[in-house]
């Protein structure tokens, strides 16, 4: 009688295990079947339609959780923050706009049609704006402090990437030493970027009263899987009155600390006037997409007094309408007479953004895309070599900057256009990420940014397609492999 016990107890934990089995099995092959009509709705291109369809129907047990993390190129909900329709943003978004009015400026005699980067913007160019380039972090950092330091009443500060080393606790240290003064500090982090920051390092900001929150990249149900997309703006605003962006976040490699990367080499920029408002404006949204608060700010713009170049603040993501950052360097490059240079870390294009250099090309226009020599991340590293073929050949010319990592992110189009910003030339940065980009138009500022690049270049090297042919099978093996991982790159 036990052992008949036994062979009915052992039976019915088999028949459990079976049963568990199977609706594991059926849910991840009715999960497939529901993603895959996902995908053919959702997904952006037809051959990723067919390759996301056949994976989710064919092996559920691994496309499954993989679609669930990079499936979607939506971010989903943020867009409700942006509307003037809701009650908390109505009344700043009306305020902008009738503050503006009066330092808006229309470029309708330029040769560039800017009316398209406005209506992608959805901001107007604003002008008795000043511009400063900062070149490198020391430069970068020394301004930056400086200016907090002399904050009077609130500082908002957004970063990807905070780290806990040397530069990161003088950092942390001047934002509690200001918000112990009773100057309002607001933080904003992403929580793929911070992820290797110290919960320790958060708290004690709060405790000094820094008003902290992560970006909530996951907020929202559709958003709940969503790793891919991330945060990548850098910004501060300090009182209103300027504004800081660029390529770098808070951490001892943006000065030239890393011993792997050796001398870092990158661009900031701040501006004074009119542009601080809308670029305010920016970081309001993200911050009440996180918390859904609003703080209180200041909304009435002051004219620069020692410069009147024109300035278009451009924040771009995954939750716009149109895919506003990829548009935006396609509207540029097709724009340009003379030429177009552009500094990245990160060349990974897609194919219209291949076209667009082709064609500036072929019509006589210098273009020029300097790269980083040394990899920070080595499947985007191997990824740029896949283009060479597609832009050397009809005069795009490509650039391996030397001393060091290059991480900057700047364009200049002909002489007077200059864009620097947070969006690198790549796939991640068109469609996954949030980005923040200033277009400045002046001759003065471009002649500053031409100076800078020509330096720039002078310490690079010429590369093509050549190299590439020089390399051995393994090599060229990778590269056609990371190019295949080219969408959430």
């Amino acid at each position: 009688m036990p052992q008949w016990r036994a062979n009915q107890r052992r039976k019915k934990i088999s028949d459990d295990w079976i049963i568990l089995g199977v609706a594991i099995a059926g849910f991840f092959y009715v999960s497939g079947i529901v993603l895959a009509v996902d995908a053919v709705m959702t997904v952006r291109t037809s051959q990723g339609s067919i390759a996301w369809i056949v994976s989710l129907l064919t092996m559920p047990y691994v496309a499954v959780p993989l679609y669930w993390v990079f499936g979607r190129t939506k971010y989903y909900g943020y867009i409700n923050a942006r509307r003037t329709e809701t009650k908390d943003m109505r009344p700043i978004v009306e305020r902008v706009v009738t503050e503006l009015s009066e330092f808006v400026v229309h470029l309708n005699d330029h040769q560039m049609n800017f009316r398209a980067m406005e209506e992608l913007a959805a901001m107007p160019f604003t002008r008795h704006n000043d511009a400063e380039l900062l070149i490198d972090g020391e430069q970068t950092f020394k301004t930056l402090f400086q200016s907090i330091e002399a904050a009077k009443d609130y500082v908002l500060v957004q970063f990807f990437i905070i780290k806990d080393d040397a530069l990161g606790r003088e950092f942390q240290a001047l934002l509690m030493r200001k918000a112990r003064m009773g100057i309002r500090v607001y933080l904003l982090y992403d929580e793929i970027g911070c992820i290797r920051l110290p919960a320790s390092y958060l708290k004690e900001l709060k405790t000094a009263g820094v008003d902290v929150s992560p970006f909530n990249t996951t907020k929202g149900i559709r958003n709940r899987f969503q790793l891919n997309f991330r945060n990548h703006r850098k910004l501060v605003v300090v009182d209103g009155h300027c504004i800081f962006t660029g390529g770098m976040n808070i951490g001892d490699e943006y000065l030239g600390r890393s011993q792997e990367l050796g001398p870092w080499r990158d661009t900031n920029i701040c501006v004074r006037g009119p542009a601080v408002q809308a670029a305010q404006f920016a970081f309001v949204e993200d911050w009440y997409w996180a918390t859904h608060r609003v703080p209180g700010l200041h909304w009435s713009p002051q004219p620069s007094g020692s410069g009147d170049k024109n300035v278009l603040v451009i924040p771009s993501g995954p939750a716009d309408d149109l895919e506003t950052c990829g548009l935006f360097f396609l509207h540029a490059i097709h724009s340009a007479k003379r030429r177009v240079w552009i500094a990245s870390p990160y060349f990974v294009p897609d194919p219209k953004v291949v076209a667009a250099l082709q064609i500036a090309a072929l019509r006589g226009v210098d273009v020029r895309i300097l790269l980083p020599e040394k990899a920070d991340h080595v499947l985007v590293w191997l990824s740029s070599y896949s283009y060479f073929s597609e832009t050397e050949p009809y005069g795009v010319r490509l650039y391996r900057y030397q001393p060091g990592f290059l991480h900057q992110k700047v364009m200049l189009v002909d002489d007077d256009t200059a864009a620097v910003g947070t969006a690198n030339l790549d796939n991640r940065s068109f469609r996954l990420n949030f980005e923040f980009t200033l277009l400045i138009v002046d001759l003065e500022f471009g002649r500053h940014v031409s100076e800078m690049l020509e330096r720039d270049f002078e310490n690079s090297r010429l590369v093509g397609q050549n190299e590439l042919n020089a390399k051995p099978i393994w090599f060229k093996f990778g590269v056609r492999f990371a190019r295949l991982m080219a969408p959430i790159q």
